[in-house]
């Protein structure tokens, strides 16, 4: 018997059913574009990001900081003179950072900058 690798007939058949002939129809290819179009215009409606600022962090760290520093000095400071003069200046330099936070974010406009990002679940990105 001979061994016959090249068989035209079989290779014209396994190409013939290679070919991809079926192509959609008119109407599925516009339910699919308005399908398409209708998902678009929902994603830009609703942003695929939850944004929290937070600028206001280091204010309160500060501030928190310093409450904590005049307590501090009021309890431990024996003489009340001196002992309410720390807690002055400390209470001083809380309010005082508390003030340079807010002047510095809304000088360089930071809002923006100083923000948290996370993706929201269930949307499609």
């Amino acid at each position: 018997m001979k061994d016959n690798r090249f068989d035209a007939q079989t290779e014209a058949a396994i190409r013939a059913a290679m070919k991809l002939t079926d192509e959609p129809g008119p109407e599925l290819n516009q339910k699919l574009k308005t399908a398409l179009y209708q998902q678009e215009a929902a994603m830009q409606n609703q942003p695929a990001m939850r944004t929290l600022s937070v600028w206001y962090l280091p204010m309160i760290l500060n501030l928190a900081v310093f409450l904590m520093l005049s307590a501090a000095s009021l309890m431990v400071i024996n003489s009340i003179y001196l002992s309410y003069f720390a807690a002055g200046i400390c209470l001083y330099i809380g309010l005082a950072g508390v003030l340079l936070t807010i002047a510095g974010v809304r000088r360089a406009g930071l809002k923006k900058e100083i923000t948290i990002r996370v993706k929201k679940r269930g949307v499609l990105a």
